[in-house]
């Protein structure tokens, strides 16, 4: 043996009491006191780990003889405890009587589509409602400016508005769509409050659509519901559903089709509903990715679609066939569209961040692109004043932009909201007032 495992012996001897005999290579040498342990730490351990053995009967008894099936002493000593530990009858009933005092948890209330009128009093004295508009206000032609300052704001929603509409030709009504689930409608005129309350959606509005008259208007959701409301009375005249989130909503504004619907989904797919029958009378399936936007374009023959694909598609209105596609490499995704006043062009939000123009003839070209504001990531909307004059959008910092229509030149930029301006839409009989929604839950009112 050699002086390293000498050594390693020795420190095995003083630790842990015995060591390899140093003259005999097969031996080894322990301590007095550890080999007292060892011996009788064995015996017990022997003890412990021996089973007593187990009575397995005469086999000649047939209805006493359990064989292999005897239970050892150590089971039947714990099925006693076990036993002696049990509740009784009597435990057991008080137990339960307690648990049925217990008050069980509230039900939770099932969701019901409703609206709250706000208004004094639902008529005036001459029998009409908040839906007619005011004798003084006539649609014309009018030349518009670009407002300067901020003269209403219009707060009430608890959570960012997606989007926001005026009341057809006469503007004295403006819808409003939150994240919150609630649609309202407010007054531009006279007291400018809110005058009535939809609640029909679960979880946010993504869109709004009025009807060519104003008297119903759609709202889609990302509860996968689609809500048809009389604007008047509150009433939800109808609600669909496919299963899949509308992304975007547009009456046909054929005046003979008003009864039917597109909407836009995040299943790639365009569904055409009939009010009357409550069903999908046709699918466009064409789309890579979900629908962004719809667009009526050449007398409402035609509508345009974009797409999270990345391409803009022209269909004829019931054909489920792609007349044109236009998808190039450049090409971003575009999830808003403006069509010019005189319907021979529109403009996309690309999120490159650039507005492209496009004409609505059969060619369907891209004629030039609008620069300067940050949308990348946001839906922000684009629009047109109704002179065509100018072209507005909003953008991520909260900015509202003016270009002009004919030279391309930035005009203005007002800050609009804190967070991003999601929603722009022109009044259209008033020369310069605009509205503005954003995140922050505000509508600002501009002039």
């Amino acid at each position: 043996m050699n002086s390293a495992s000498f050594t390693q012996q020795l420190n095995d001897y003083n630790n842990k009491g015995f060591a390899q005999h140093p003259s005999h290579n097969n031996a080894i040498i322990r301590s007095r006191h550890n080999q007292k342990e060892s011996t009788g730490n064995e015996e017990e351990e022997k003890e412990k780990t021996k089973y007593k053995k187990r009575v397995f009967g005469d086999a000649g008894d047939v209805e006493g003889f359990k064989g292999p099936w005897t239970p050892w002493d150590e089971e039947l000593e714990m099925n006693r405890k076990l036993n002696e530990n049990a509740l009784t009858a009597e435990q057991v009933e008080e137990i339960q009587s307690q648990i049925k005092k217990v008050k069980a948890a509230p039900v939770r209330e099932t969701f019901k589509i409703r609206s709250i009128f706000h208004g004094e009093q639902f008529r005036d004295y001459l029998g009409r409602t908040f839906v007619e508009p005011p004798t003084d206000l006539k649609p014309v032609e009018h030349d518009c400016y670009l407002p300067k300052k901020l003269v209403h704001t219009w707060s009430g929603h608890s959570k960012g508005v997606n989007a926001i509409r005026f009341f057809p030709k006469y503007g004295h009504l403006l819808l409003s769509a939150c994240n919150d689930g609630q649609v309202k409608i407010w007054d531009v005129y006279n007291k400018q409050k809110c005058i009535r309350t939809y609640i029909g959606h679960q979880k946010g509005v993504r869109d709004i659509c009025f009807s060519n008259d104003g008297r119903r208007f759609l709202s889609t959701g990302y509860d996968n519901n689609i809500n048809l409301w009389d604007t008047e009375t509150g009433e939800c005249i109808g609600s669909y559903s496919n299963g899949k989130t509308s992304l975007c909503v547009k009456f046909n504004p054929d005046e003979d089709k008003q009864n039917q619907f597109l909407a836009g989904s995040s299943d790639k797919k365009i569904y055409q509903w009939d009010i009357n029958t409550g069903k999908t009378v046709q699918e466009y399936d064409e789309h890579l990715g979900a629908v962004n936007t719809i667009t009526f374009v050449d007398e409402n023959r035609r509508f345009i679609t974009t797409s999270d694909d990345k391409s803009i598609r022209v269909w004829e209105w019931g054909i489920p066939v792609v007349i044109k596609t236009i998808s190039e490499p450049h090409m971003h995704s575009i999830p808003s569209i403006a069509v010019s006043p005189d319907r021979n062009w529109f403009v996309g939000q690309s999120l490159d961040n650039q507005l492209i123009v496009y004409s609505t003839n059969d060619k369907f070209r891209m004629k030039r692109a609008f620069k300067g504001h940050i949308t990348a990531g946001f839906a922000c909307q684009v629009n047109f004043s109704p002179d065509g004059h100018w072209l507005m959008s909003g953008d991520s910092d909260g900015g509202l932009w003016f270009w002009d229509w004919n030279t391309g030149r930035i005009m203005k930029k007002i800050h609009a909201h804190n967070g991003v301006c999601i929603g722009a839409e022109w009044h259209p009989i008033e020369t310069s007032k605009v509205a503005t929604c954003g995140w922050d839950g505000n509508i600002h009112y501009w002039d």
